[in-house]
């Protein structure tokens, strides 16, 4: 072979990833194999999804590969840095990819990488691969896209590559390599129907401070309605899924195109109900009709927030009342609305907390999920906040997720915030549909002011162990009596 690619995800050691069990297989990786076979290159792609760590490290040491491609990002950090010194072991020359290692390159050159590949893989490894048969560790300056360190130890990165021009030139994902039955028979067995994942576009233009965009930086890209249309009746005629899921970050951000894309659909008389992400302005009555009678089943509506100063101060360019009005219009046609929520970020208090729940209450999504923020390097959002980003774990054990921010609100009071706004939200959704279980409406009832009381016992911590002066900032007048307690 010439390069044996990779990456780091094992749902077989995940417990959090087994309790979900909607695996789909490393797109990026899929379309580099692709790319290297049809130039003439031999790729071996060692899928570990289903696998376990030891069979990988058995594989590594069978096959004995000179020149190893990791594909590694912030979830699978930990299992990247366990994959490398075996590879070392075999003498493999190591190279990563992925969204995680630019902005760690001095870390994971330090523990073992020989060269991090910054941006889109397919070029770049078309001409890293022979330059690396031919010169070895010679030259490396030569190549765009790429950090190495030098004889010296210093770190090199070399000019950024340009982006591909047409993606519609590009093999699709080397699907055939891995095993794409199981991943339809789990989604089978445990959600009783089969999905397959496509991308229409490469990047994102907009600016939301806290989303990396270290590989496709803010470019935007389409491939071709028709290479698109294309992929999809194949996908539907090898594999009959029962859903496709529209990995782009917005999936409607050109109208034009989208509308296009509907049209040669509905020509050829595909209809696979799907799932999507997009954007409010990205949506319209048009597109919305558009999307429903493309089979749309549920839209994931960047929402984050639902106070506007933090939308704003997110950079999200949207408006709490646009938000309100899409979500309407999608479950109007019967599409279901997928919201998610971040709380934590920079400069939030109790009134935004509560704007958000008062912002789902009124929007009343099908389903919603919560994170707290955390800052990955390279974005805006860890720029603001660097000078008080702190952890007590060691680079080797952590991730960006584990950063603290000095002065933000304790890690128990999000855990607390949490608490409330999904009980309290929950407990809003379930009056609504007539929820007559007053076992459930009690549980509810009580796990919300439970959080509620433990956001108040713990509005004075921070992050920095220390303690506020805050007297209570944020909170409603009837609940500033419990800065006594």
């Amino acid at each position: 072979m010439d390069i044996l690619l990779s990456h780091g995800y094992f749902i077989a050691e995940d417990a959090h990833e087994q309790a979900i069990m909607k695996p789909y297989p490393t797109l990026g990786l899929l379309y580099i194999s692709s790319h290297l076979k049809a130039k003439g290159f031999a790729v071996d792609l060692y899928d570990t999804t289903f696998q376990t760590m030891a069979d990988f490290v058995a594989y590594v040491r069978q096959t004995r590969p000179s020149l190893v491609g990791l594909y590694c990002n912030l979830m699978t950090k930990q299992n990247i840095l366990r994959m490398m010194p075996v590879c070392r072991e075999v003498g493999a020359t190591i190279i990563l990819g992925g969204p995680e290692p630019v902005s760690y390159a001095a870390e994971y050159l330090a523990r073992g990488a020989d060269i991090i590949v910054s941006g889109e893989g397919e070029l770049t490894l078309a001409e890293l691969i022979p330059h690396l048969a031919r010169h070895g560790r010679t030259n490396r300056h030569t190549i765009q896209g790429i950090i190495f360190q030098d004889d010296d130890g210093q770190l090199v990165k070399t000019v950024a590559r340009p982006y591909l021009k047409d993606l519609s030139a590009q093999p699709w994902p080397d699907r055939a390599a891995i095993d794409m039955p199981r991943y339809l028979d789990t989604w089978k067995t445990h959600h009783g129907m089969s999905s397959v994942s496509l991308i229409t576009a490469r990047g994102c233009p907009y600016t939301c401070t806290w989303c990396s965009h270290t590989v496709f930086g803010h470019s935007h890209r389409r491939r071709s309605v028709e290479d698109v249309v294309n992929e999809v009746a194949w996908i539907q005629e090898t594999y009959q899924p029962d859903q496709l899921w529209y990995a782009d970050d917005v999936l409607t951000i050109a109208p034009r195109w989208f509308l296009g894309y509907a049209a040669e659909l509905k020509k050829r008389n595909i209809r696979i109900p799907f799932e999507c992400i997009s954007r409010p302005d990205r949506l319209d009555e048009q597109i919305i009709a558009a999307l429903a009678e493309m089979g749309c089943a549920r839209l994931w509506l960047g929402s984050e927030s639902g106070s506007q100063r933090m939308l704003d101060a997110m950079q999200r360019k949207t408006t709490v009342a646009d938000l309100l009005a899409k979500n309407k219009m999608l479950q109007d046609v019967d599409i279901e609305v997928g919201m998610f929520i971040m709380l934590g970020y920079e400069g939030e208090d109790v009134r935004d907390i509560e704007a958000t729940a008062d912002y789902l209450k009124q929007s009343n999504p099908d389903i919603f999920l919560t994170t707290v923020a955390y800052p990955i390097k390279g974005t805006a959002f860890y720029d603001e906040v660097a000078d008080r980003v702190t952890t007590p774990l060691d680079w080797d054990s952590r991730t960006d997720r584990d950063l603290q921010v000095n002065g933000r609100h304790s890690r128990q009071f999000y855990d607390h915030a949490t608490r409330w706004l999904v009980n309290e939200v929950n407990l809003h959704k379930a009056r609504l549909a007539g929820e007559r279980n007053p076992l459930h409406l009690g549980k509810l009832f009580a796990n919300a002011q439970r959080g509620r009381l433990g956001m108040r016992l713990t509005q004075h911590q921070r992050e920095n162990g220390h303690t506020s002066d805050a007297s209570g900032r944020g909170w409603p007048a009837e609940d500033r009596a419990a800065d006594a307690w």
